[in-house]
Formats: C-alpha cells, sequence, structure tokens
C-alpha cells in the first residue's frame, strides 16, 4: 500500500470517517491504520464506567451527547464491542431503520422498546436532535427527561444520564498555560518514530525513486514529526478556538491533518490555504503572510527587489534538510518562518521575525484568566488583576461611554448629551473581587469579569475579541460596524452602569457658557459654578 492511500483514512471524505461495524473478515490494512490512530480520551473512560455499572437488569438509559464528528460513533462502536451482550446500543440517533420514516420516529421506536424491556440502553446522539426530541418525540417519559436536562444541565435522575463532549473541552487553561491533549496526542500518534505503521510506509517510499508529489508529501510528514511545527499548529487552532469561536472535533482535526499533507503545496502553505475543512478555513484568516510589519514589509520588498542577502541565501541552501525545494514567493518564506518560529534551522535567520510572529494579545488573555480561574484574594493575584480592572477594563468602559465628551476626567460618567449641554455624574466603578472568588470560568474561550458600583454589581463575559477591543479603546481606537458582537456587550454594561450612575447626589453639567456642579445636600439642590 502507498503512503497516500493510508493517509486517506484521515479524510472526511473516506468512508473510514465515520465508524460502522464491521466483521473481522472484511477488516484489512485500512482498518489497522485507523485503530492505530484511536487515541483514548477522558469521555471514554467516564462512558465506559457508567456503562460498566449497568447491570443486565438495570432499567437505566445513557445519553451520549455532542455535535457531529466529535467521536460519538467511534467511542460507542468500541463500547458495543465490550458491554453489547448486556447493553443495547443506539449509535447514531441521526439515523432512521425505515428509509420512509424519521430519525425521530426511530428514536420512538428505540425508546418504546427500552421501555417494554429491562436491558439498558446506551444512545448516541447530537446536541441539535435532544432538542428536537425534547420537543417532537412521542415518549413522554423520555421527552420529559432530556427536557429537564437541556433546562438545567443535570446529568443524571434515576433513570436517564447525559454525558456531553461540551463538558469535556478540548483546550484547557491551568497554571502553566493552555495545553490541548486531544491534538497534541494525535499529531504525536501519527508521527511517532516507532511502532507506527504509517512511518513505516513513509521510510518505504523514500526508497524508491519517487515523483515530485510523493517527495513534497514526504517532507510535508517531516516537518509535521518536528515537535516545534506540532506546537505551532496547536497554537493556530486554540488560536482558532478563542478568536474564530471555532470547536475543534476529531473528525475535522484528522481531516486538516490529511489536508496539511497531501495538500496542493508545502505544509507551511496548506496551513493556511483555507478550503473546505473548517479548521483550516478560519486558521486562513492568520496567515502571517498578511502581516504588515516594518520587518515583513521589509523582507518582501528585498525578495521581490532580488535584493542579495547573504544570511538569507545560508538559509535557503539549508532547506535541503527538509526536503524543500522551489519556494516561489516571499509569501511562502514566511509561512515557513513562522512554521518553523520554535525551531533551531540552519542560521536561524527566520528569528529575525520572532517579534512579529509574538501573540501577546493571547499571551495577555491566558494571563488574566489564569487570575479569574484560580482567584483566592492573594495579595499579589489581587494587585495584578485590579491592574487589568483599572487600567484596561475600567479605563475603556470610561472612555466608550465619555467617546463623546472626552474631557471629563476619570472621575465622571457621562449620563446625558442635549446638544451643547452635557450631564455627568461621578462614578467610582471597581473591581469586585467577592464576586470573582465566587465564580470560575466554564470554558476557555470566556471569562465573567465582575465589577460594582456603589451597592450594585455587574458581569461582563470577556472573550479574546473583547479583550482586543477594550485594549484598543484605549489605544484610541473608535469600535465601528466590525465589532459588532464585542460592542453588543459592551454597550449592554455601558447602560447598565449609566443608569445606576444616575443615582448618584451630584452631577455637572458643562455647556458653552461653563460648568455646573450641582449637589443633593438633604432637600436642597447646591449649584456651584467652575
Amino acid at each position: 500500500m502507498r503512503l497516500k492511500e493510508a493517509l486517506s483514512v484521515l479524510s472526511k471524505s473516506s468512508p473510514y470517517a465515520v465508524s460502522t461495524e464491521r466483521s473481522a473478515t472484511n477488516q484489512n490494512i485500512l482498518d489497522d491504520v485507523k485503530s492505530f490512530l484511536y487515541i483514548q480520551m477522558p469521555i471514554e473512560a467516564a462512558v465506559n464506567k457508567v456503562i460498566s455499572s449497568f447491570g443486565a437488569n438495570d432499567k437505566k438509559i445513557l445519553f451520549l451527547c455532542g455535535s457531529s464528528g466529535d467521536g460519538k460513533s467511534e467511542l460507542l462502536t468500541k463500547a458495543k464491542v465490550n458491554f453489547g451482550a448486556r447493553v443495547k446500543f443506539h449509535l447514531d440517533a441521526t439515523h432512521s431503520f425505515d428509509p420512509h420514516g424519521t430519525a425521530i420516529q426511530t428514536l420512538d421506536k428505540v425508546f418504546n422498546e427500552f421501555e417494554a424491556s429491562s436491558t439498558p440502553l446506551v444512545v448516541g446522539i447530537n446536541a441539535g436532535m435532544l432538542g428536537n426530541y425534547a420537543e417532537e418525540g412521542q415518549n413522554q417519559l423520555i421527552r420529559s427527561k432530556i427536557s429537564k436536562y437541556l433546562k438545567n444541565k443535570n446529568t443524571q435522575d434515576g433513570t436517564a444520564i447525559f454525558i456531553n463532549f461540551e463538558d469535556y473541552p478540548k483546550f484547557e487553561i491551568g497554571e502553566d498555560g493552555y495545553k490541548c491533549d486531544f491534538a497534541k496526542k494525535i499529531l504525536e500518534r501519527i508521527t511517532q518514530q516507532d511502532n507506527n505503521i504509517i512511518r513505516q510506509l513513509v521510510e518505504k517510499e523514500k526508497l524508491q525513486q519517487n515523483d515530485p508529489l510523493t517527495l513534497r508529501l514526504i517532507a510535508n510528514f517531516e516537518l509535521l514529526s518536528l515537535p516545534s511545527v506540532q506546537k505551532v499548529i496547536i497554537d493556530l487552532l486554540f488560536k482558532a478556538r478563542l478568536m474564530r469561536d471555532q470547536f475543534l472535533t476529531a473528525r475535522a482535526l484528522l481531516d486538516f491533518v490529511h489536508e496539511l499533507l497531501l495538500g496542493e503545496g508545502y505544509l507551511f502553505d496548506n496551513l493556511f490555504a483555507g478550503g473546505d475543512n473548517e479548521l483550516a478555513n478560519k486558521i486562513e484568516n492568520f496567515d502571517p503572510a498578511h502581516l504588515r510589519t516594518k520587518e515583513v514589509d521589509r523582507f518582501i520588498l528585498a525578495y521581490d527587489l532580488g535584493l542579495p542577502d547573504e544570511e538569507f541565501d545560508i538559509f535557503k541552501n539549508a532547506l535541503d534538510q527538509l526536503g524543500i525545494t522551489n519556494i516561489e514567493t516571499g509569501a511562502q518564506y514566511l509561512r515557513l518562518f513562522y512554521l518553523l518560529k520554535y525551531d533551531d534551522f540552519a542560521n536561524n535567520y527566520h528569528r529575525k521575525f520572532t517579534n512579529d510572529f509574538s501573540e501577546s494579545l493571547i499571551e495577555s488573555y491566558i494571563s488574566i484568566y489564569q487570575l479569574h480561574r484560580a482567584y483566592s484574594g492573594d495579595s499579589k493575584q489581587k494587585n495584578s488583576l485590579k491592574e487589568f480592572y483599572r487600567d484596561t477594563l475600567i479605563s475603556a468602559i470610561r472612555t466608550y461611554i465619555n467617546r463623546n465628551a472626552p474631557k471629563l476626567g476619570k472621575k465622571f460618567f457621562l449620563l446625558s448629551d442635549f446638544g451643547d449641554y452635557q450631564i455627568a455624574a461621578p462614578a467610582e466603578l471597581s473591581m469586585d473581587s467577592k464576586s470573582i472568588a465566587a465564580s470560575s470560568p466554564a470554558s476557555s474561550a470566556t471569562f465573567n469579569a465582575h465589577l460594582k458600583l456603589q451597592d450594585k454589581k455587574f458581569k461582563l463575559p470577556i472573550n479574546i475579541n473583547l479583550l482586543s477591543l477594550l485594549i484598543n479603546i484605549n489605544n484610541g481606537y473608535r469600535p465601528n460596524k466590525h465589532d459588532k458582537n464585542s460592542v453588543i456587550l459592551l454597550d449592554e454594561l455601558a447602560a447598565e452602569i449609566v443608569q445606576q450612575a444616575k443615582a448618584a447626589k451630584e452631577i455637572i453639567i458643562t455647556g458653552v457658557d461653563g460648568k455646573y456642579h450641582l449637589e443633593l445636600d438633604d432637600e436642597d439642590i447646591m449649584v456651584s459654578e467652575g
């Protein structure tokens, strides 16, 4: 078997992309490749623990919930081999037994049989189908259990147990930064040195007189084998999760790796080529060739003009070590520099662009997220968080609310604007440390910032895009229609803060004829000018 054929197992268009039950007599080398690539994750251990606890006559049902492509069928196909003798399995709730029937009708039949029997049941079901059955299903008992779960996320009552892929996130932010064990293990498994059926085929291909396409495939595989390159790829997947709200599923990741290896170019070009893979489509937006910095522009200009650069020539000549030839554009070199940014290679010419490739926004997000996630009131933590709240969050909120009154200063918030006159009130908006200590982020993609004004508390969900907007506002940026999603959150919070600020006992009125300070003193209003 050729390497290209073996790697076809990774493609979402492959018949192996979705697990089906195959008899042992129908197994072939592609089945062996797929089995080799399988990675057991924590959710599988949780599923197996629940199923193994079922007695043969237990009247219990397990729902394995998730989205399309996350690996439900794969996981349950394996579980059925181990537990199928005493537990009934319905692997995919989107399928119908009857070509003229619907998936809902099939589920009705499965659930009715479950009620009439004494055998436990395991169902793999998409989140959307779960909601559909709660609305349209005929089995009232199961409908009520699903509705209850969807409403309060209670994962079990006496009979029904729900395990959801959403509760086992692929990305996690801990004390040492973020991690993605799933993607890391997949990339390591595909490229491991020993006991690797794929690498054996690579070595076999190397011994033959190969065509340019196969030589490029081998070069791509060797690039992917570098731990530093794997780190860059995982960084980009995390960036897509944070900035483009892109979830990572098993099927999408394997198809993405297929495109990296077998796309039309070298891996560094395939990485940013886009296409119909959902991950590649989002990562395309992060193409380093689109950067506009002094160092990048200087390189592109020099390359296009063919200006001599001895250090660059040394770097280019060393690319044969990686099996890379015939790079034609400066943009391609920039992508290669980016791919190798964590690696020492040749004379390290690519390290000139380290600062241009830095991810300071992501680093800031992780740092602030960690402070919220692990907040205990420690003085060092508190001081670090106060700095973020004072210099970034509250400063940006005040600047945004006062965008039509930039001279109000730090003490006041604009309440109303009447042509030539503006009304403002003092407001000591501050960090609510007690609320921070009492909450913890549920996802790596967002955390809640907590503020207080007098006795009023505020909560603002912050993702990396909103954090970017806050930083930009402090740097003089004026939000526009392209910031729509982040601005909506800011607008809602601003309206609440302004409403609370109206309860202040003093206001100022500024206009063309001066500034007036009004203060409530008992039942009298004291007015002063200036």
